[in-house]
């Protein structure tokens, strides 16, 4: 048996304030799962702390480890080594897809993946393939992946979570309303299939 975990990396720019805030939501939300995430930036302030703000908000609402947090550059190999790859903007997303064209299928963007997730049912989670430890959670994001441009047009920038770096409360607030209920969508999707597979290895 692989002790292989199901990796996410989460991408913005600067990687002090939505990449690392949506990381430790996500990472709060799956921490009964073998799941690792980490976080990047397109243009990181490499060796920064988190941004006071937008620490102050994940300890809100429940993020940990946010003083550990440094900022760090995006690299190829991070991309490659990840599961699935959490863009906040589809600037991000494309500065993700030139830097490895191969990780196309696994990128979206936060509030892009909630959206087709919330499209799937609990049939369409039970048929994917359980084949071995964490193979339904990375056929999930391959069913995600096929559904992308079938869906009814949406505003594009409703894909976008706003930047808050510089800004007021207000600002950081809006950001952060937009991250939280993607990562409770993409969490509960990610976790209904890992608990698929940990009823796969115990029985």
């Amino acid at each position: 048996m692989t002790s292989h975990r199901f990796t996410v990396l989460t991408v913005c720019t600067g990687n002090i304030c939505r990449s690392p805030l949506a990381q430790q939501l996500l990472s709060a939300e799956l921490r009964d799962y073998d799941v690792d995430v980490s976080s990047a930036g397109t243009c990181a302030v490499v060796g920064n702390a988190m941004d006071d703000t937008s620490a102050r908000l994940s300890r809100e609402l429940g993020g940990r480890d946010q003083e550990a947090h440094v900022a760090r550059q995006l690299a190829a190999d991070q991309v490659r080594a990840a599961d699935l790859v959490l863009a906040m903007s589809r600037d991000h997303r494309r500065s993700v897809v030139e830097l490895v064209p191969a990780a196309a299928a696994k990128t979206f963007t936060i509030r892009e993946l909630a959206r087709i997730l919330t499209t799937l049912t609990p049939k369409d989670i039970a048929t994917l393939d359980e084949g071995s430890p964490l193979t339904s959670t990375r056929a999930l994001v391959a069913k995600a992946a096929s559904l992308r441009g079938l869906l009814p047009p949406a505003d594009a920038e409703a894909f976008d979570v706003v930047d808050p770096y510089a800004g007021n409360e207000s600002l950081f607030r809006l950001s952060t309303d937009q991250i939280v209920p993607a990562v409770a969508t993409i969490a509960e999707y990610l976790a209904l299939c890992l608990r698929q597979e940990a009823g796969a290895r115990t029985s």
